[in-house]
């Protein structure tokens, strides 16, 4: 009995060694990838709101870049998707190019003003880098899928300076009702040294201020649960009208680069007609307005009709961004007819928008508690919660399983993509 204890343990010490040396090489990549691709978006930014006429150049650019994807990146175009269909059902090596494709993709999204975020780039740099291990180290699937889960928690993590809402991020992105929890020491490695890494290569995190905390009570948990609904409904809603314009637009336009060209055409007009910037690009300095004084209520709804119009329309960067974007405005507004501080209800929608349309309630907490406070926890948690029921059974990622259902019976390991086809057959 005892050699069989000992033989346990040393099992057990092998595999943490191996999985430490794994996830440290991932979060080294990842974090020096996240740290470039950031330094790159800083100079993008920068150079547009020095030349606002570059603005002109958005319907070329995104010719050009679907162009690149249609002629040279079909096999990694689904992005995100791609990464959770080869972590629930493998078949084949992410090429490497996706890293590169993604981060040109993306900067040039930026400089000449696109509505698109980050995430979804450092994510696919990440989890691309991380495949390339599975070659050189020949490893089986199981140990891949492993891999694949922690370049994507070292992305999220290095590109956001949030560990341990990156670490949960990478297993719990990938179902719905079902956490990789075998994942977590190589996914918590591969985070905290991303974010370090990128640190150490001088990367600055943006630093929200979210105020005093209100005590306990029945009207504030009230309150938060009822801005949850909120946040929960639009999130569905920003999922919805996404795919519903893409898969639109693939429909009426069957040449692939001419996409994103009109969509650029459109963006491009209603910001030089309407004279404002303020809807381009990630938007953090208005994120950061949010927290400090009232806003306008109609920027979340034209952040959401910016975003919608060019990730529908094929522009490569992420969604994540933006939905803070969209939760933080909607907070501040919302905070007045609530009787709350508008700088602690941006912060609550900050996370639970992006909680209810990526279906992360976990991992949304933990970021609002790394970011606010872990004062903010329950609140945090509350409205996450809240916001993920809310958002029913759809999302961002539409390669998501459904392993339990949220309030409804599904197939087991059903994909958001398939659900309403699925319905549609039980009527």
């Amino acid at each position: 009995m005892r050699f069989s204890k000992a033989r346990e343990q040393w099992f057990v010490l092998l595999a943490l060694a191996k999985w430490l040396l794994l996830a440290v090489l991932v979060g080294m990549l990842a974090g020096t990838a996240s740290a470039f691709f950031l330094f790159a978006l800083d100079w993008a930014t920068t150079t547009r709101l020095a030349y606002p006429w570059l603005l002109a150049g958005l319907p070329l650019a995104g010719g050009v870049v679907g162009w690149i994807y249609w002629r040279f990146g079909k096999q990694v175009e689904a992005g995100n998707n791609l990464l959770i269909d080869e972590i629930n059902d493998p078949q084949k090596i992410i090429p490497l190019r996706m890293a590169p494709l993604v981060l040109g993709g993306t900067v040039v999204s930026h400089l000449f003003g696109a509505s698109v975020g980050r995430e979804g780039t450092a994510v696919q740099m990440g989890a691309a880098l991380a495949d390339q291990l599975t070659r050189l180290f020949r490893l089986q699937n199981g140990d891949r899928r492993l891999l694949l889960m922690a370049g994507i928690s070292a992305g999220f993590a290095s590109v956001f300076g949030t560990p341990l809402a990156g670490a949960v991020f990478g297993f719990e992105v990938l179902a719905i009702g079902r956490m990789r929890v075998d994942a977590i020491w190589p996914c918590l490695v591969a985070a905290v040294v991303a974010d370090q890494v990128g640190l150490l290569w001088g990367v600055h995190h943006t630093h929200y201020l979210i105020g005093a905390i209100p005590q306990v009570s029945l009207w504030v948990l009230a309150a938060v649960l009822l801005a949850g609904a909120i946040f929960g409904l639009v999130a569905r809603s920003f999922a919805n009208v996404t795919h519903l314009l893409a898969a639109g637009m693939k429909k009426l336009i069957h040449y692939p680069p001419l996409r994103p060209f009109l969509g650029g055409l459109l963006i491009a007009l209603v910001a030089w007609f309407s004279g404002t910037e303020r809807y381009l690009g990630l938007g953090i300095p208005t994120i950061i307005e949010s927290f400090q004084h009232p806003m306008a209520n109609y920027d979340f709804a034209a952040k959401f009709a910016f975003t919608v119009a060019s990730l529908g329309s094929g522009f490569k960067g992420g969604e994540v961004t933006p939905l803070f974007y969209i939760g933080a405005t909607l907070g501040n507004v919302l905070a007045p007819f609530l009787n709350l501080h508008f700088a602690f209800l941006a912060g609550l929608g900050f996370v639970a928008v992006f909680a209810g349309a990526a279906n992360t309630p976990i991992a949304s907490t933990l970021m609002a508690m790394e970011m606010f406070g872990a004062e903010v926890g329950v609140y945090a948690a509350l409205a996450c919660v809240v916001s993920y029921l809310f958002s029913g059974h759809t999302g961002i990622y539409r390669a998501q399983r459904i392993v339990h259902g949220k309030y409804r019976a599904a197939p087991e390991g059903i994909k958001l993509s398939e659900i309403a086809a699925y319905r549609a057959s039980k009527k």
